[in-house]
């Protein structure tokens, strides 16, 4: 690339229009009046200072040489400024080669250690010519001197990957239709009707409207023209748009877009001053009949002196895309848009795209695809040379990052100018690559689509009923971004053909409040050709009972996890990494034919050795439970078992006088192995990620539960007789404000709402009469809604009410009778505990 600042003119064959050629170098004057001081009057080096102001970059070059071969004896300060000089006029000239050896030259003599930008631009020629080993050196000598300067990072970068991409070429096809390019520069195209078979561009060839020379460059200003295809597919001659001077003139015309319509025109004009800086404005022409009227300004709030142009417009032309170096910007020429007012007709102020969008560089050639996404050039994004073209997509009102279209899109000239058809990828772009017939070329590139939609349906496990309101999220591997869709009430979601790309890998996340999330990946690299991708899934249920893990079995008296039965914790381990929230308690249990304070003891050991083994496969510590329930637990059948012709029933629980009355010792075997197990069970659901993730177990979450029928509960004091008691709502953890003094359980209603937003609730927990007002943004004072699950310590309860009202200025807060749902209990004022007893 040439980064951000290969400045005033990322190039120069596209003519003043191009909106890079008019940034004023005020140290002009003052070098000028520097060198003026030091030696005799050079009326050449006076002639060329004046051109060079005024940006007659091919005047200058003449006369800086001239004055050059004036000069008498050594002066290397003033050689090393005008080989400088020189090489700046040939830079925004486009003749990179030449620029390059007139930078070599100042640095020559030392010119670097007044200006160090001379290694700067010197590396960005070495690149435009490949010499990236070069360029590398001379990026890495400025930032000797700047040594913070992202510009030289980014250009070292640019060669590095140039080289990548040139090897690694995208699918796109770029070839040069000759019969509509000349000797001299033909770009930015845009298409001229709707079946794409002509187009109106841009060029200074022979035959323009006028006759005088461009001095920036020194050829003709360039006008517009337009060429059709013949029935056999081959272009005509092209031919002026009109002979009327209504849209060509004198002065430089370029840049057109054409409304979806095909009747309206917008292009840029620059004018032309005498001895002072000109601007540029958008004009709109509408046709008629054959031939274009009279063009009238875009009123866009402007000064006439201001650098405004390359339009891009949305389908109903409401919103304007231009280029401009209005003040406000992030850098030189940056892209901004305007809206039009429906009241009156006229655009509002510009508003500047952002720094997602514009860098310190220059932004041109915006090209709007239906409406949604925005192709333009950049030297200041990371690229291959000059200026790329780069593509953006607009997600929930804001565009993303750009993306560098590569290789053969993007080459390392100047790239610029782009055309799209809407439904193929097919169209033109403009450069001056190699294989041009003369400075800037017209190419035609087509991607044949592969176009990729992906559809599927989401039910739950148990029921096998659609899920309906689960979100699915789509996201690309290693960005950011994504795309999002919600199942309907068939449980069905899709993502179309604009949301999936071709050679990627995204994540596909689906999840909804007390499911476990399902992850699954979705590859399209190497699919060539159109394809409708189908998954279904099933959802599973976060359950509110304890998981028993797969048999985890352990040797007489030992609580080692054995390495053959690791696997059996793989399940549990991909659940924790698909659902980052959840908490989870580990529990050990025994059998019952050792003493109760052996079991214990062995229990805890054997829930602490699987927490320390998922430690190691990386879940965070402060994620898990450890406890110890020894013999106290005695296992309750969730499903009829047969194992060697031995059947328990579902629903049986097995204790020990259970046990004692089976008929064989078989049969107790298999019932002591039954109750020897571990499970899991989900505590919390609002659990959030450190950036150092613990990576020992905590000692307060492990311990042996002495009695499973008591619960301790820690809180802490306020306002007077009030203490707060941490209470887990929907797996989510809120303090709640205690006394004896409340009756029910109440809430305030933005707490409520805070409830909603977050996903603890969902609009099923009110009443269907108190609906319509929460589709309004209101909660209706004094309405009941269902809590799914409420615990405090280890205590659960299921389908309790809360009442929200208007008239309570706290969070949330309860009194006795609530807490007895939880069971008998006491307050234990000098510990600040809560104790439960069943």
């Amino acid at each position: 690339m040439i980064p951000q600042q290969i400045n005033e003119a990322p190039f120069i064959s596209v003519l003043l229009f191009f909106l890079a050629v008019f940034t004023f170098n005020s140290s002009l004057a003052q070098d000028k009046e520097e060198e003026n001081g030091k030696e005799a009057p050079n009326r050449h080096l006076e002639a060329a200072h004046q051109a060079y102001e005024h940006q007659q970059y091919s005047v200058a070059i003449e006369k800086y040489k001239e004055g050059y071969s004036k000069l008498e004896g050594r002066k290397y300060d003033l050689k090393g400024k005008i080989s400088y000089r020189i090489g700046e006029s040939y830079r925004k000239n486009g003749a990179f080669r030449r620029a390059r050896l007139y930078y070599y030259r100042a640095i020559r003599f030392e010119y670097h250690t007044q200006e160090p930008k001379v290694y700067l631009y010197y590396a960005q020629m070495l690149q435009m010519n490949e010499d990236y080993e070069e360029a590398i050196t001379a990026y890495n000598n400025y930032l000797e001197y700047k040594p913070d300067s992202e510009i030289a990072e980014k250009g070292i970068k640019s060669c590095q990957l140039t080289q990548k991409w040139k090897e690694n070429p995208t699918g796109f096809t770029v070839e040069n239709p000759y019969r509509i390019n000349s000797g001299e520069d033909d770009f930015a195209p845009t298409y001229a009707d709707k079946y794409h078979r002509s187009i109106i561009f841009t060029s200074n060839r022979e035959g323009t409207t006028g006759e005088d020379i461009d001095p920036w460059t020194d050829k003709p200003f360039s006008d517009l023209f337009y060429a059709k295809k013949n029935p056999e597919g081959r272009w005509n001659d092209p031919a002026l748009i009109d002979k009327k001077e209504n849209v060509n003139t004198k002065v430089n015309e370029g840049a057109p877009e054409l409304n979806s319509e095909f009747n309206k025109l917008y292009f840029t004009r620059c004018f032309k001053r005498k001895d002072k800086k000109a601007g540029c404005k958008i004009f709109v022409s509408k046709r008629s009949g054959m031939n274009w009227g009279k063009p009238k300004s875009l009123d866009l709030g402007h000064d006439s002196a201001d650098i405004v142009g390359h339009p891009t417009i949305n389908d109903d032309e409401t919103l304007i895309i231009f280029a401009a170096d209005l003040p406000g910007g992030e850098g030189k020429k940056d892209l901004w848009y305007a809206k039009k007012d429906g009241s009156n007709g006229k655009y509002n102020r510009p508003v500047n795209l952002g720094e997602t969008i514009n860098t310190a560089g220059n932004e041109l050639f915006p090209f709007l695809r239906n409406d949604s996404t925005l192709y333009f050039s950049s030297n200041g994004h990371i690229g291959m040379g000059g200026l790329d073209i780069f593509k953006t997509t607009k997600r929930e009102g804001e565009w993303q990052k750009p993306v560098n279209m590569k290789y053969p899109i993007n080459s390392i000239a100047n790239d610029f100018g782009i055309t799209m058809q809407k439904d193929r990828k097919e169209g033109y772009l403009s450069s001056n690559r190699r294989g041009s017939r003369g400075g800037d070329d017209i190419f035609y590139f087509i991607n044949p689509p592969v176009e990729i939609t992906l559809r599927g349906n989401v039910k739950d496990k148990q029921s096998l009923q659609p899920v309906e309101e689960a979100e699915v999220k789509l996201s690309p591997v290693n960005s950011e971004s994504n795309q999002r869709a919600v199942t309907n009430s068939e449980g069905f979601f899709q993502f179309g053909q604009s949301q999936i790309e071709q050679g990627n890998t995204y994540t596909l996340e689906i999840s909804k409040t007390n499911y476990f999330n399902i992850i699954d990946t979705i590859d399209t690299q190497g699919i060539t050709e159109s394809k409708d991708l189908e998954k279904n899934y099933t959802f599973e249920r976060i359950p509110d009972k304890p998981i028993v893990l797969p048999d985890i079995l352990y040797d007489l008296g030992k609580w080692e996890l054995k390495e053959q039965y690791q696997d059996s914790l793989q399940g549990l381990i991909e659940r924790l990494d698909r659902n980052k929230k959840l908490v989870v308690e580990l529990g050990a249990h025994t059998d019952a034919r050792a003493s109760e304070e052996y079991n214990d003891v062995l229990s805890q050991k054997r829930a602490e050795s699987v927490v320390d083994y998922l430690i190691k496969r990386g879940i965070d510590g402060d994620r898990l439970v450890a406890k110890g329930y020894g013999e106290k637990q005695p296992r309750t059948l969730r499903k009829t078992i047969t194992e060697d012709s031995i059947t328990f029933e579902k629903g049986t629980t097995l204790t020990e006088s259970f046990i004692d009355s089976l008929p064989t010792e078989k049969h107790k075997e298999l019932a002591h192995q039954l109750n020897r197990r571990t499970d899991f069970s989900i505590i919390r659901k609002d659990f959030k990620p450190k950036e150092s993730p613990q990576k020992e177990k905590d000692k307060k979450n492990i311990g042996i539960v002495k009695d499973p029928g008591v619960n301790k509960v820690n809180y802490i004091l306020g306002k007077g007789d009030e203490i707060t008691i941490p209470v887990i709502i929907n797996g989510y953890t809120y303090k709640v404000a205690f006394s004896k003094s409340y009756a029910s359980l109440y809430a305030s209603d933005s707490f409520v709402m805070q409830l909603l937003e977050r996903g603890v609730i969902t609009k099923e927990a009110f009443p269907k009469r108190a609906r319509r007002a929460l589709e309004r943004g209101n909660i209706r004072n004094m309405t009941e809604i269902n809590l799914d699950e409420v615990r405090i310590g280890s205590k659960k309860v299921n389908d309790i009410k809360m009442t929200a009202s208007k008239n309570f200025d706290g969070k949330i807060r309860m009194g006795p009778q609530v807490l007895k749902n939880f069971g008998d209990y006491t307050i234990d004022e000098e510990n600040f505990q809560i104790i439960f007893k069943d």
